[in-house]
């Protein structure tokens, strides 16, 4: 079997629609693993979502071409599969192009096509290379046991095209991915780590030694103690830095930027405030609780809220609709995409509920929860962020009375409920303690009214006062 057919190149997939790069979060498999079609290798977190990728072809792992923790475009080759290990012994003597992830062109100047042999496993699989940008290649972490023939003469063709000057490979240092990583957080050259591991492994316990402060030599008994020598002063910026921390930004913490400051500065957004009296609706969630329908399933104050905003949302149907600026129309939606807000360990995120407007209070229990917990794992996939057209944002579970929600970009509104607290409230004529709240809807202006901005927030809040109206409306 040729080499160029023997060792196969999984390049990083499209996951989403239209990402351009994605970090590396865990590898599941090292080189020498025995991989078969299908199998996860790597989980990668997009801007949107962690996604882990299975392999295409059947094999053993030749070369991991990235460490854990690097952000790599789409197009590029991550990982290569020999998938004809019996072969090992023999040389191989093919050449393989100079960056794997870009097809050398033709005489026409088009890049060839990428073997027809190969089946897309995912959305966007093999991009051609020219729509992306390559990162230099890092090289994987060390692992024990030299490379084959093979690997070695693909690495040393590589190196040459490339005009590399990286040391050889038996002089660079050996250490796991994560060892790396926090030898890069410290600032230090793990050249300069003296390892303790097996086989001349650098473990952490040797990089946090490195990084520990030199003891202070002591003198000989009887010989005169060297002269201290002079501290350098610490300029006050210096003071700083030290306190400060630097995070680059990237995965789900730029998508949110990006995504605000797009809807921020591209619709004109509209707050609106009401604060209403949830007392009946506090009730009906404790007598859910015990209604032997919803037996299993989670019932809170957010899903009364978000089943009367799908009532009003029906009621007021225009105020579903997204404004599309390059063909100038609005686009009125017959279906509602239902956001939740969703804090997460790696930011915020908004998946969103299909068809929420069909889903009957069980459904919509279900539905909510799932979203929910997935979303706090890690596990949302970019298929349920995409497509929302209503949103809200739950800021009571922290306290808060209300705020002025930024748009998710694409949607024209954005309800954000508060804190539900027990005040002094006008009821029947008296003044009682009553549980109140405060809602406030956001909506682009220029797709929506305020006449029926108003609408929406009112009908939504005449249903937490008055639940039945949950089955009148309906």
């Amino acid at each position: 079997m040729a080499a160029a057919q023997r060792f196969r190149e999984f390049k990083m997939p499209d996951v989403g629609e239209g990402l351009t790069e994605a970090e590396i979060l865990t590898w599941h498999v090292k080189p020498g693993d025995t991989v078969t079609d299908g199998q996860t290798v790597v989980e990668v977190e997009t801007a949107k979502a962690a996604v882990e990728l299975p392999i295409p072809y059947d094999g053993v792992v030749s070369e991991l071409f990235f460490d854990e923790g690097t952000t790599v475009d789409v197009g590029t080759v991550i990982i290569t599969v020999d998938t004809e290990p019996s072969a090992a012994g023999a040389p191989a003597t093919v050449e393989k192009p100079a960056e794997p992830s870009r097809p050398a062109p033709d005489e026409d100047g088009e890049s060839q096509g990428e073997d027809k042999g190969r089946k897309p496993v995912l959305v966007g699989y093999g991009v051609s290379a020219a729509s992306t940008k390559r990162r230099a290649r890092k090289a994987p972490a060390g692992t024990a046991g030299g490379p084959t023939a093979a690997r070695a003469a693909v690495q040393t063709e590589l190196n040459g095209r490339a005009g590399a000057t990286a040391e050889p490979a038996a002089a660079r240092p050996l250490a796991k991915p994560p060892v790396r990583k926090l030898a890069k957080d410290l600032g230090i050259d793990l050249a300069t780590v003296t390892p303790s591991g097996t086989d001349g492994i650098i473990t952490r316990e040797d990089v946090h030694a490195a990084a520990a402060p030199a003891e202070a030599e002591i003198a000989p008994t009887g010989a005169p103690a060297a002269p201290p020598e002079e501290v350098p002063a610490i300029e006050p910026q210096s003071l700083t830095a030290i306190r400060e921390r630097r995070v680059p930004i990237k995965g789900v913490r730029k998508a949110t930027a990006q995504a605000m400051v797009g809807s921020a500065f591209t619709a004109p957004h509209v707050t609106e405030f009401v604060t209403v009296d949830v007392t009946r609706t506090m009730k009906l969630v404790q007598e859910l609780k015990q209604d032997p329908s919803m037996a299993g399933l989670r019932v809170n104050p957010l899903l009364l809220v978000a089943r009367a905003l799908l009532v009003a949302v029906r009621r007021n149907p225009d105020v579903n609709a997204t404004w599309d600026e390059e063909n100038q129309e609005i686009v009125y939606k017959d279906y509602i995409n239902l956001g939740i807000a969703a804090a997460t360990p790696r930011g915020l995120i908004v998946p969103n509920i299909k068809d929420a407007g069909t889903k009957t209070l069980p459904q919509l229990s279900e539905a909510l929860s799932s979203l929910i917990s997935t979303a706090r794992d890690g596990r949302t996939s970019p298929a349920d962020m995409q497509g929302g057209t209503v949103t809200i944002t739950n800021v009571g579970v922290f306290g808060v009375d209300t705020g002025t929600p930024i748009l998710n970009r694409g949607e024209s509104a954005i309800l954000a409920f508060g804190a539900v607290k027990l005040q002094p409230w006008v009821h029947k004529g008296k003044v009682k303690p009553r549980q109140v709240t405060t809602l406030a809807l956001s909506f682009d202006h220029r797709l929506v009214d305020g006449e029926l901005g108003s609408k929406v927030l009112a009908d939504t809040a005449a249903v937490l006062e008055r639940p039945k109206r949950l089955i009148t409306w309906a």
